[in-house]
């Protein structure tokens, strides 16, 4: 449940709660009205942190503390997942092989960068009489990658005018 979504002091409505005090403490059930004075009492909020049990369990803390701290607990979680991106490498099937050893370069880098790869080849004219030789580029391109590094999401199909397939980084 998001901070946002919290009721808390007078807005909630309920009879009675399940109160849960600022050291911890179950103290009960307890009417709203008392749990309400006892938060005044100690300079706290009354907060519902579960609004679906039956009572609600409500709990007496800093809510502006307990929000911040909620926050932060929302922003370290965003720092610790991953984004993959999928990168994108294109050639001819003409390509010299030197050309093809800097391209498997580039794809060895981007797969150690945790990111994937399309690699697309893009036919031209009369090169889409011979789609085998853009095959054969592929797995030339495949052999001069680091073995176990990577693995095929799509082998090589034809889509329209252009081979491609998809690698992924292997789990570390």
């Amino acid at each position: 449940m998001a901070v946002k979504d919290l009721r808390i002091n007078e807005q909630i409505r309920v009879r009675e709660v399940r109160l849960i005090d600022g050291e911890g403490e179950q103290r009960g059930i307890v009417p709203t009205s008392e749990a309400l004075e006892m938060a005044k009492e100690a300079d706290l909020d009354l907060v519902e942190v579960a609004p679906t049990s039956r009572p609600p369990v409500c709990k007496l803390l800093n809510y502006g503390k307990y929000k911040y701290e909620q926050e932060k607990k929302l922003r370290e979680a965003k720092k610790k997942q991953s984004l993959t991106k999928l990168k994108e490498v294109r050639m001819q099937p003409k390509i010299d092989k030197h050309d093809l050893d800097f391209k498997a370069k580039h794809v060895q880098e981007f797969l150690n960068g945790g990111n994937k790869c399309k690699v697309t080849i893009r036919f031209r004219g009369r090169e889409l009489a011979h789609t085998e030789l853009g095959k054969v580029v592929l797995d030339n391109l495949l052999e001069r990658l680091e073995e176990g590094s990577f693995g095929v999401d799509n082998p090589p199909q034809m889509e329209g005018r252009m081979m491609s397939m998809l690698l992924s980084p292997r789990k570390k």
